[in-house]
């Protein structure tokens, strides 16, 4: 006897998360599945996210988007890296960059050798050593040259700041055209299958019943299936990562157009600022238990870099995860299956990855329950990973001029980062986990720009003779500024390949 396929898939809710989801599946399966997305025009979506970080490129490509057709639809612009102001002081700034740090030379870590010499005061700043953190310094942007291998202009990873809404209207344009069809109305019933709960059909308020055998829940933070209706619980990580408001604004363009994201932290939280090519994002996330909204909307609207283009929106999220993102034949994709503030930029990376999972564990009808345990441990892995690289943001900090950078300073934090924390801060060894969506390169920038320095460093980076190491780090800052002084600025190269004109 054959196994009973899954043909009818019906994608609860649009927005960025929905319509990731019908491109990529409607890209794989095609024709073979029928593929249904209910949303309305009457929901709004969350869209604090529109800065991403660099696997937002293969998963356009996958699906055979024209990179400079997708900037110009969605008022897009490049991202290099992150720039972090005042958070390990005030005063201080540093740049977590994509990519690759320093040139390889033998089988030590190049940081290793930076480290060797920085201590002696005889190495510049860390970000002089990658491409990806000296040229948004400047402004500068170029792809990377694919010709050109063992220049620092081969290894150029960039990522996208984008409008959310444009780029889930882009998406619904791609996914219709390979046959998702698209429903609006709101749902007014959800119907469960006895004696097992599973989801059956849902009812619109139209009263028009759409049934399915796989329901993917993309309705937000809400969670409609995953937690109304089947109950998933919910995990709450608001001891680490305390700031639960944001408010957002978007406001006139002023300066130059830099590719980079900047994250500034104040008294109670954090302020985003994500250029696009008609506007500048902006948000102020913060910690209701430190800070009154007023007080918060003050401190955004006072820090615009041009005039504000709307009244600000106030969001309220729970940081944390579902306990089960997968339940019966239900799979939460984006804010249906957690909220991790966008510090580092990975609500649409977290969409991405979800959708891959889905692909690979693709159900039969009979939803097999070690495919859907594997798939919850695999997920809850990788959003515990992310929980604690970002309160590694608050944690080490020496910051102490208020209540709320006080209680980040001295909370407890997971043991997972505690240990990572502690292997770095004695030898500057880094390790992260086979399913860590932050490589060696993040961590390390990240700690060192927040004010973690190793005590020691690898002994093997003492073999070299230190003349021989200094004019190591000094050919490699010598070949990255010249690279970088070759390079179009951002504004140059958008204007010459992908701009977008006036919305």
């Amino acid at each position: 006897m054959g196994i009973k396929p899954v043909r009818n898939i019906v994608i609860v809710g649009g927005g960025t998360a929905g319509w990731m989801t019908a491109a990529a599946l409607s890209k794989v399966i095609g024709g073979a599945y029928n593929i249904r997305l209910i949303e309305s025009d009457e929901i709004g979506i969350i869209g604090v996210g529109e800065a991403t970080i660099p696997g937002i490129t293969s998963f356009n490509s996958a699906l055979g988007i024209d990179e400079d057709d997708f900037l110009r639809a969605t008022q897009g612009t490049f991202k290099l890296g992150i720039e972090f102001v005042n958070w390990g002081a005030i005063g201080e700034t540093y740049f977590h960059g994509f990519g690759r740090m320093g040139q390889p030379n033998d089988a030590l870590p190049f940081h290793h050798y930076w480290l060797r010499m920085a201590k002696q005061r005889r190495a510049s700043p860390l970000e002089a050593y990658s491409i990806n953190t000296a040229a948004p310094r400047q402004g500068k942007f170029l792809r990377p040259q694919a010709n050109m291998e063992g220049s620092p202009l081969y290894d150029i990873a960039h990522a996208f700041q984008f409008d959310a809404s444009l780029y889930a209207r882009f998406l619904r344009k791609f996914s219709e055209n390979l046959g998702v069809v698209r429903t609006e109305g709101k749902i007014a019933h959800v119907q469960q299958r006895e004696p097992d709960g599973f989801i059956e059909a849902v009812v619109l308020e139209d009263g028009e019943r759409i049934a399915g055998d796989f329901f993917i829940d993309c309705s937000g933070m809400r969670g409609l299936l995953i937690a109304e209706t089947l109950q998933s619980g919910y995990e709450d990580w608001s001891q680490w990562l305390p700031c639960d408001r944001a408010i957002a604004v978007p406001c006139a363009s002023a300066g130059p157009l830099l590719p980079m994201t900047r994250s500034t932290a104040h008294s109670a939280g954090w302020q985003w600022r994500i250029p696009l090519q008609h506007r500048t994002g902006n948000g102020h996330v913060y910690s209701s238990r430190f800070m009154d909204q007023d007080e918060a909307t003050t401190i955004l609207m006072n820090n615009l870099d041009g005039a504000a283009m709307a009244e600000p929106r106030h969001i309220r999220f729970l940081t944390g995860r579902r306990k089960k993102f997968w339940s019966h034949n239900c799979v939460a994709v984006g804010l249906s299956s957690g909220f991790l503030e966008p510090l580092e930029s990975t609500s649409i990376a977290l969409i991405q990855s979800a959708v891959s999972r889905i692909i690979n564990f693709f159900p039969h009808a009979g939803f097999d329950d070690a495919d859907v345990a594997e798939y919850n441990r695999l997920t809850e892995m990788e959003y515990e990973l992310i929980r604690d690289f970002l309160v590694l943001h608050y944690k080490a900090t020496r910051r102490d001029d208020s209540p709320f950078w006080n209680y980040c300073r001295t909370m407890a934090i997971p043991d997972s980062l505690q240990r990572k924390m502690e292997l770095f801060g004695s030898n500057g060894r880094i390790y992260p986990d086979k399913y860590d969506l932050f490589s060696e390169t993040s961590w390390l920038q990240v700690m060192l720009g927040q004010g973690i320095q190793p005590r020691g460093y690898h002994p093997l980076a003492d073999l070299r003779p230190e003349a021989e190491v200094e004019a190591y780090l000094h050919n490699v800052e010598q070949v990255i500024g010249k690279c970088v002084r070759a390079m179009p600025t951002q504004a140059e190269f958008i204007a010459k390949h992908c701009a977008a004109g006036k919305p």
